[in-house]
């Protein structure tokens, strides 16, 4: 080893520096396996202190780093650039519950701690944390704070900005800022922390989160709602938040098309309802008191929507299992996805009111082009945010089309500019969309994210050429 694998050695011993290809390997390609990078090494701290020793030497010697979570990120944000200068930080080791105030109701953990974990050791402690999503038994908190991620629950509990209350984040240089104060006031200048929430590791390092907790659910309904076009799931969502209030945990939408995947590629899959429908949208209410009355209410808005016209079909799930495999039809799309074959994907966010007009818009302004295009919809309609993602059914066609993705792209993202809307609403930007945000986002904005970037990290080792 070189003189500075020797220091990154000492720092968190040689069984935790990596530096040949097979062991290296896993932390260096994504997890949809379109990006591949190189790096000089990959690091494994066990702590904050490890953490900020490995930053000081890298920024001593002029090294960038890219930190690295449960590696469940899908727009390349976590793999280093190809030319090999980087040193890869894995964040993974750092898994320690540090502290649990159920009076604050408050639980503070270290940034590699899987979100299942953070999920359970909150639920041992009679309380909840709502960040959900399919990854969550790989992915990890700092990275969910990386990207700011939203998930299944952000209709009630908002994305991961809105849960956490402080942070632990080793700075470019190496100094540790310690802002795990659990505080919902404080209102003593810039609130720092949430600079480096969505920040994927660019202008610095979480390692550690104080993060909101909440009273568990003791009653859940879920159902699987057959709807005849987004207009009426968006009725619906309007219906349902006047008859439940804020009950409404999570509202999902699922295109047929999504569902006839997840059907032919997932083992043990079934259609909940005797009837195709073109649209789907799973809907669960939840409430903190065991009140046998959410079932009720829930079949009382769902009967008069039937007798309206809005909804053609509902299968309310009977147990735990029932709920559970109609989450389970939700959850498996991204995977059935990767079995079928690459597509071109988007993760955008437009009003709730506008859904309807982006899908319609969309889909003909794609199939003026592309008349055979298959469109694979679905996502968090509930707020606004859809995974709208198109390939070819034919695999030897498929390619051709992919080669045009960024075509496909500016016909997608150009609307969602039009209806006010994002082109990235939870993945983050990455190496994917990097470029691309140049064209939406206004010269002011981006000159004040450099500004930013510049004043944190003024020699750009911190995660280069992500975001910015």
């Amino acid at each position: 080893m070189d003189e500075f694998l020797n220091t990154l050695a000492a720092i968190v011993g040689r069984d935790y520096l990596l530096v040949d290809d097979a062991a290296t390997a896993p932390y260096l390609s994504d997890w949809r396996g379109r990006y591949r990078g190189a790096a000089r090494a990959v690091v494994r701290p066990a702590d904050t202190a490890q953490v900020a020793g490995v930053i000081a030497a890298c920024h001593a010697a002029a090294i960038p780093v890219v930190p690295q979570g449960g590696n469940t990120g899908l727009c390349g944000g976590a793999t280093p650039l190809p030319d090999g200068r980087s040193v890869l930080l894995s964040l993974s080791r750092l898994n320690r519950v540090r502290e649990l105030d159920t009076d604050n109701n408050t639980l503070c953990v270290e940034a590699g701690c899987k979100l299942a974990a953070v999920q359970a050791a909150a639920h041992d402690a009679g309380r909840f944390f709502p960040l959900s999503l399919a990854s969550e038994g790989s992915c990890e908190i700092g990275g969910n704070l990386s990207t700011n991620a939203g998930g299944v629950q952000v209709l009630r509990y908002g994305n991961t900005r809105d849960l956490v209350l402080g942070l632990e984040v080793v700075l470019p240089d190496g100094q540790v800022w310690n802002g795990l104060r659990g505080l919902r006031k404080d209102n003593t200048g810039y609130d720092l922390k949430h600079l480096f929430v969505g920040a994927e590791g660019t202008l610095g390092v979480i390692t550690a989160a104080t993060l909101k907790l909440f009273p568990a659910p003791q009653a859940r309904a879920t159902a699987w709602v057959a709807v005849p076009d987004p207009a009426a799931a968006v009725a619906l969502l309007a219906r349902m938040r006047a008859g439940c209030g804020d009950r409404i945990t999570a509202f999902e939408i699922v295109g047929r098309p999504a569902l006839e995947m997840v059907l032919s590629h997932i083992e043990g899959a079934r259609d909940p309802l005797s009837e195709p429908a073109p649209w789907a949208v799973l809907v669960e209410l939840s409430d903190t008191l065991p009140d046998a009355a959410l079932e009720e209410m829930f079949e009382r808005e769902l009967g008069a929507a039937i007798e309206d016209g809005g909804v053609l079909d509902a299968a309310v799930a009977g147990s735990l299992a029932q709920s559970e495999a109609l989450w389970a039809l939700r959850e498996n799309i991204s995977e059935a996805q990767r079995i079928e074959g690459v597509s071109i994907k988007h993760d955008i966010s437009v009003p709730v009111s506008r859904i309807p007009e982006f899908l319609d818009a969309a889909g003909c302004r794609l199939r003026a082009i592309w008349p055979d295009v298959r469109i694979v919809a679905f996502g968090h309609i509930g707020d606004g945010n859809l995974h709208y993602n198109l390939s070819k059914v034919a695999a030897e066609e498929n390619d051709a089309f992919i080669a045009r993705t960024e075509e496909a792209n500016r016909v997608v993202h150009d609307l969602v500019a039009e209806l006010g809307g994002s082109i990235s609403a939870e993945h983050g930007l990455g190496q994917l969309k990097r470029d691309e945000i140049r064209r939406y986002k206004s010269e002011l904005e981006l000159v004040l994210m450099r500004r930013i970037k510049t004043a944190l990290d003024p020699t750009g080792l911190m995660n280069p050429g992500k975001v910015l």
